[in-house]
């Protein structure tokens, strides 16, 4: 009975989407005020009956209803309960519900705290949402259902192994907030154009919930790292795999959105740019889900593929991309502005680093996608790998960090060139004194890249300290705005940092051992005590013991462990971390090798790569503070007495 109401409750949440994308934006067309007053209690409903949906399928997992197929086919008996609700988005149908709950919960977000913007603007920005919804609650009910019956079976064919682990548990759902989140600043940037009203108040509106998304996407791809570097016991941290580039191409895009908005926001420019980036943030999102879903794509991440499927999500993206892109066409003229600026001022500085984050994202979606089209045009299988992308990437990075030094310190309008020279020596000086002096002191080597990598983190940090210096005011009395950006400069100084150190200094061995042989790598030394077998919730695992001892000191234990699932017998590699500040220890058990005990191991040692994640929450955080600034909400509040009177 539970999955019929979660069925019927999901065609009551299109109902309702259908009503939220129509009459309000109707309404607003005909300023009949009652299709508007529709709007929000729409918008509740659509998020209720979606939350009812998805909670029929979490019960479905966790009471164990082998008579629903998507049960059968992704969960069993024996998982630990957080992998059975986790279970629920670890395959196609039950991701794509997460999907549309996802949506819901963003605009019932908006419906609830926006209320200044008025009413118009709000009902359709809301009906885009809702149109949007349309087409995912379609997507699932038409060629996803996750409650489809099947004869009550004795047991499920098990999760996945790969994602029985606690970050796949969060990275999904974290990754979903940033990619679905982006709709929002699409839905604000086509409602202004819909209304032709294309002036700096919908970029306020707009940049809080531009941030917040940018916040969550950001952390579900340094989530996504994370369990990449520990989990799969490759000990590395990014791949570009071709879903990793999926997450990280409306991350610089989104990246791109929120400095442009601030243009828009102050000065009224960049207003054709920042749309099309809103529009070119959420589509990349809608393609990351169709190269995760479609299967045209290989990759460890996309796990459920059909290609029947992919071709849904193919339409529906070239329908939202073109209908945009047609109303974005039908409102050029609007979208002009006559507001000049100096060649030398902040907006050219953040004009450049626009355009420079944009090239980066076309560079990923270039090695993406270029390995599809050779194999559509019978070329032949061409693989993209890693030295395409480090070769593009690299270069634009130090050109990006460049012009993020300059572009802080710039001032609106026009500035002057003395004034620069003089407030930027000074972070030159110490960005090339720590890029030196550190390798010298610190590294066991001095490194040209090393010293690339280390300009480049100091030049960020340096001058990023330079301008808050700068403000002349109290730390407590700045804005969110101002934290915000300083956190967020700071953060990829440490991620470069980070990136850096370990891809220059990482020592990578693998070995053979017997029982109590050792292996020393640096000062510390690998004692092999040999392995044991023990039993998991589900699975049997051997585990390895291998004390570290470093200095003739000892330092810890670690156990690296080989899975063997119960139902899916799929090997599985827990590595062994020793994780600190300033480096990690890394130990995976590899095969066995002979009648003597001897295995295979992986040693690493990986300097600084808790900073590469470390970086990510700092700014992850300045996109909380420039989120929350109270400028926002004071604007709106007197744009919203402004409208009343």
């Amino acid at each position: 009975m539970i999955p019929e109401i979660g069925h019927f409750s999901l065609i009551l949440a299109l109902v309702m989407a259908c009503i939220l994308g129509i009459l309000p934006l109707y309404g607003s067309f005909r300023s009949n005020a009652n299709f508007i007053a529709i709007t929000k209690p729409a918008t509740l409903g659509m998020w209720l009956f979606i939350t009812i949906s998805f909670a029929c399928l979490v019960y479905a997992f966790v009471t164990d209803d082998f008579s629903v197929k998507y049960v059968v086919l992704t969960s069993n008996s024996e998982l630990p309960l957080l992998y059975k609700v986790s279970a629920v988005w670890g395959a196609h149908e039950g991701s794509l519900l997460l999907w549309g709950l996802t949506l819901a919960t963003w605009a019932m977000a908006v419906a609830l705290f926006s209320r200044s913007i008025p009413p118009v603007m709000l009902s359709r920005v809301l009906s885009v949402m809702g149109l949007i919804a349309i087409g995912f609650f379609l997507f699932v009910l038409l060629t996803s259902n996750p409650f489809e019956r099947v004869p009550m079976q004795p047991d499920g064919r098990d999760l996945n192994p790969l994602l029985q682990d606690f970050g796949l548990a969060i990275h999904p759902p974290m990754l979903y907030m940033g990619y679905v989140g982006m709709s929002v600043a699409f839905a604000f940037a086509v409602a202004a154009m819909i209304g032709g009203k294309l002036d700096a108040a919908w970029a306020r509106w707009s940049r809080p919930w531009t941030n917040i998304a940018w916040v969550f996407l950001t952390l579900g791809i340094a989530l996504g790292s994370w369990w990449a570097y520990y989990e799969l016991g490759w000990g590395g941290w990014w791949f570009w795999d071709p879903v990793e580039n999926a997450s990280l191409m409306p991350w610089l895009v989104g990246t791109a959105l929120m400095h442009s908005l601030i243009v828009t926001e102050k000065r009224g420019m960049f207003k054709a740019w920042t749309v099309l980036l809103a529009i070119s943030a959420f589509s990349l999102s809608l393609l990351g889900t169709f190269l995760v879903r479609s299967g045209v794509l290989t990759s460890v991440h996309a796990f459920a593929s059909d290609p029947s499927r992919g071709l849904f999500i193919l339409i529906f993206l070239g329908l939202v991309v073109g209908s945009s892109l047609a109303l974005f066409s039908a409102r050029a003229t609007k979208l002009s502005s006559t507001v000049k600026f100096d060649p030398l001022s902040k907006e050219t500085g953040l004009l450049a680093n626009n355009i420079i984050l944009v090239v980066m994202a076309s560079a990923v979606l270039l090695g993406t996608l270029f390995p599809l089209i050779t194999d559509a045009l019978a070329i032949g299988k061409i693989s993209v790998g890693p030295p395409y992308f480090n070769m593009i990437m690299v270069p634009l990075a130090v050109v990006l960090v460049f012009v993020m030094g300059f572009g802080l310190v710039i001032r609106w309008k026009f500035d002057r060139f003395p004034r620069l020279i003089s407030v930027l020596w000074l972070p030159l000086v110490f960005s090339l004194v720590a890029a030196i002096v550190l390798p010298l002191v610190f590294a066991p080597s001095f490194d040209g890249l090393v010293f690339i990598g280390l300009l480049m983190s100091s030049w960020i940090a340096f001058t990023t300290l330079m301008w808050l210096i700068k403000q002349k005011r109290s730390p407590f009395k700045l804005s969110g705005t101002t934290w915000g950006a300083v956190l967020g400069h700071i953060g990829l100084a440490v991620t470069f940092t980070g990136i850096t150190l370990v891809s220059i200094y990482n020592i990578e061995e693998d070995i053979r051992v017997e029982p109590n042989d050792s292996y020393t790598v640096g000062e510390y030394r690998f004692e092999f005590k040999g392995v044991k077998t023990v039993k998991g919730p589900n699975y049997m695992a051997r585990r390895g013991i291998v004390d570290i001892v470093q200095n003739d000191k000892f330092l810890v234990t670690l156990y690296p462990e080989k899975r063997e699932y119960n139902v899916k017998s799929m090997p599985m590699t827990e590595a062994g971390i020793d994780a600190g500040f300033f480096r990690d220890l890394f130990v995976a058990l590899g095969e066995p090798l002979g009648k003597d005990g001897a295995w295979s191991l992986r040693i690493q040692y990986k300097p600084f790569v808790r900073w590469i994640w470390l970086g990510a929450i700092l700014m992850a955080l300045g996109g909380l503070f420039a989120a929350f600034d109270k400028r926002y909400r004071r604007l709106n509040r007197r744009k919203q007495k402004g409208a009343t009177a």
